[in-house]
């Protein structure tokens, strides 16, 4: 890393390492970032006059702007994008990242739909520690077994060596468990609905990227217990609807809702069902939120025991359930474009961004006032709106500014518009341009954010599906797995064959496997083989890599 100053700036050269996004390929990139661009000073500038310095004065702007696009380098495209729209800043720890507001406020968002749904369905919150004994975390075999890899230790106090080492909960399925025990007796007691919204660490060694693959994220993680399987069946799809509605009424991102392989399952889990999305630019498949169904495995391990209204002693049966910071980074790999982030409007921290455009000459007292004044009457109106009326950055620098950050709408008001009592309004999304009268602003204005959070998800969908291709035999099973495609296949449900079709498939862009088997399925007509093994087909099910 070095400064490099030039007539024209200074620069900061830095040499990025591998992209974790780079699927394999041990590629570089040299960054360059402006810090500032105010020209080096020469001994006649100060004789300059006044006016013409205050002309100068507008162009002392950073320059911004992606210097990567979406379809040449996907992986360095989306590390620029998470940066310069101010969403996290990396962190002195590999794998760690600060979550700037930009982003905690699209999270505060998604808990604020969440939070009050899962309390309509009588589940309350929680907070355990972030801390779990090695003994507690063993108990359950299968489970840490699956988790053992990412799991991390404090094992000093100071400069002592703990005599006993303390995990970091990976996940909260052995640290809440002993309570459960303690707090179920009797069938009166049933069914305990808890949720908790926290932080967890799982030590990924592996590509971490920001959002999908991080050594501490975000999340809530949902536990419950039931007297029957009846009951937790029922909450496992209650709730995978809501994740459902998290990414598709809110990020505008289409998912399917499925149900997980044997292999794919959560360890020590009965069954897990999952929303899965698509990347088209990578041809890559990302679980969105996951919905378990832990059967009664855990009681046995942990004696959740309790005593029905007949006196009879029965196992309780759990479900846990989770979503994470993971959402936001999906968000931002299904809509960011090459101008940067593209931001839903029902999750935009800022939904309009107003911009006073100052021609020369131009009553700039009377253009402020009209801003204030539209952004006024849309934060009244219940419309997140802001104004820039920084004056040493030019309307145009500022409209890139925004457009990097993914504000959904612009307004400009000029002197033009002042004229015809007027605003111009501006899509993110599409670019679109409209001149709207003042009279009907909010009216214009909310009736476009809808109009952009419809098309978002249209858009989506389309390019998604566009992607999906239906198979019969392996050859065009590799056909569309070299094509980056979302393939459906029939399948013959067997875990020795997903573990065989990884193995045939595995190389410098990763193993296919099982997405999910969608809840919603096609008709297994007669006759249908496994594309894989030949053997009967018992459902249909999704497949390709996956992050």
């Amino acid at each position: 890393m070095r400064a490099v100053g030039t007539s024209s700036g200074t620069f900061l050269r830095c040499r990025r390492s591998k992209n974790p996004l780079h699927q394999g390929k041990n590629t570089q990139a040299s960054l360059l970032f402006l810090f500032f661009s105010l020209p080096f000073p020469s001994p006649d500038m100060a004789t300059k006059s006044s006016n013409t310095a205050k002309k100068k004065e507008v162009k002392k702007e950073t320059k911004l702007g992606m210097t990567v696009k979406k379809d040449d380098n996907f992986g360095e495209w989306y590390s620029e994008v998470v940066v310069h729209s101010e969403m996290i800043e990396y962190y002195d720890i590999s794998g760690c990242y600060i979550l700037r507001p930009q982003a905690m406020s699209i999270w505060e968002t998604l808990q604020k739909f969440f939070d009050p749904e899962i309390k309509k369905m009588g589940i309350e919150n929680a907070y355990f520690p972030l801390f779990v004994t090695e003994n507690v975390l063993q108990k359950e075999k299968d489970h840490i077994e699956g988790f053992a890899p990412e799991v991390a230790w404090v094992t000093k106090s100071g400069k002592s060596d703990l005599e006993v080492p303390i995990a970091i909960r990976p996940t909260s399925e052995t640290v809440m468990y002993p309570y459960f025990a303690k707090w179920i007796r009797g069938h009166r007691d049933l069914p305990l609905k808890l949720n908790q919204w926290c932080n967890v660490v799982r030590w990924e060694f592996s590509n971490p990227t920001p959002f999908i693959r991080s050594r501490e994220f975000l999340w809530q993680e949902g536990h419950t217990a039931f007297a029957t399987k009846e009951e937790a069946d029922q909450e496992v799809l209650e709730i995978l609807e809501l994740y459902r509605r998290v990414y598709e009424e809110y990020l505008a991102v289409p998912v399917i809702k499925g149900r997980k392989s044997e292999l794919e399952k959560f360890a020590g889990g009965l069954y897990t069902t999952s929303v899965e999305a698509f990347i088209p630019h990578t041809g890559r498949g990302i679980q969105g939120a996951t919905s378990h169904c832990l059967g009664q495995n855990f009681a046995k391990m942990f004696q959740i025991n309790f005593e029905d209204d007949k006196g009879e002693k029965g196992m309780v049966w759990q479900n846990s359930w989770a979503y994470s910071s993971r959402t936001i980074g999906v968000m931002v790999m299904v809509h960011g474009d090459d101008k940067g982030l593209v931001l839903p409007p029902k999750v935009a921290r800022v939904q309009v961004v107003v911009i006073p455009v100052p021609y020369k000459d131009a009553d700039t007292t009377a253009i402020k006032a009209a801003c204030e004044s539209a952004v006024k009457e849309l934060n009244t109106a219940g419309v997140r709106a802001d104004l820039d009326t920084r004056e040493n950055y030019s309307p145009g620098w500022k409209y890139s500014h925004w457009e990097m950050k993914g504000v959904p709408l612009r307004i400009e008001i000029g002197p033009r518009d002042l004229e015809k009592s007027q605003v111009r309004l501006v899509r993110r999304d599409t670019g679109a341009k409209v001149d709207v009268p003042m009279t009907e602003l909010v009216e214009k204005v909310q009736e476009i954010l809808m109009s952009i959070q419809e098309n978002l998800f249209n858009t989506a969908k389309e390019k998604r599906d566009a992607c999906i291709e239906k198979v019969h035999t392996w050859d065009e099973f590799m056909t569309a797995l070299n094509n980056k495609k979302l393939i459906f296949a029939p399948w013959c449900d067997e875990k020795e064959v997903e573990e065989d079709v990884k193995a045939r498939t595995k190389g410098d862009h990763g193993a296919a496997k099982t997405l999910c088997s969608p809840l919603d399925q096609p008709e297994i007509t007669e006759g249908t083989v496994c594309f894989a093994s030949g053997k009967p087909a018992k459902k249909w099910t999704y497949w390709g890599r996956s992050y």
